[in-house]
């Protein structure tokens, strides 16, 4: 395997190492510093190059070989490379048509990066940072983001109150997404995952239409996903990092 490959995912982790603490990234700075090693990112760095190549031509003549690429499974699926308990690097597989509901990163900021395919992404704050999460009543929250990105294209990045701390994927082709968590979702740092779904509400007096300047708002209330949501863990193939 070529020495780029190898130097590209070992630059990632080396510089998360030094700019990502156990309580997130230690500066703006440093979020730049991360992001800017992430874009350069591209599937043949992490060992999803034939993905990729059919991800390109999903919806055209040339895609008859995809099904022997792609698994048979419709299970999204999870590559981890490295976990501490400052960050995490981890990539989604998503087939196509598959969805990741909507869900939170509580206190954590997350930058994310489509590799290959596309995917829509639909992303929401909620409008009263400061109010606890109280799972016993609907809490509303404002549409950040609502469009597909297609690879290759910047990482998103999303910070504990704002740019889109809650996001949903559904892969309109097969897509990859390498994830930074940082720091990573812990039970014992009470970051957990929670998944939410819309609710119709009204807003009769307009108090939330104005907090939000017009922007769009939805009501949000936790669920549990079905049982076929399902997550697999899945082998990751490219280079291994020199810890």
């Amino acid at each position: 395997m070529p020495s780029t490959s190898m130097d590209a995912i070992q630059k990632l982790y080396e510089v998360c190492k030094v700019s990502l603490s156990e309580k997130g990234p230690l500066s703006s700075e440093s979020i730049d510093k991360v992001r800017a090693v992430l874009d350069k990112i591209t599937p043949s760095d992490v060992g999803l190059e034939c993905e990729a190549q059919a991800a390109r031509v999903w919806r055209s003549p040339q895609a008859l070989s995809r099904k022997r690429v792609f698994p048979s499974s419709p299970a999204i699926r999870y590559r981890h490379i490295y976990e501490c308990r400052s960050f995490s690097i981890g990539i989604f597989c998503i087939p196509a048509s598959s969805i990741i509901p909507l869900h939170n990163h509580p206190g954590m900021t997350v930058l994310s990066k489509v590799l290959y395919g596309t995917v829509h992404v639909k992303s929401y704050d909620w409008i009263d940072k400061a109010e606890p999460l109280n799972l016993l009543k609907l809490r509303p929250g404002r549409v950040v983001r609502d469009g597909e990105m297609s690879a290759p294209c910047g990482a998103m990045v999303l910070h504990p109150e704002e740019g889109g701390n809650l996001h949903a994927f559904k892969a309109i082709t097969p897509c990859a997404i390498l994830d930074i968590l940082t720091p990573p979702y812990s039970s014992e740092g009470g970051r957990h995952c929670s998944y939410f779904r819309r609710c119709p509400k009204s807003d009769p007096s307009g108090v939330l239409l104005n907090r939000t300047k017009g922007s769009e708002f939805v009501w949000l209330e936790e669920y549990q996903p079905r049982d076929s949501f399902v997550i697999r863990r899945d082998l990751y193939t490219g280079p291994a990092l020199k810890l």
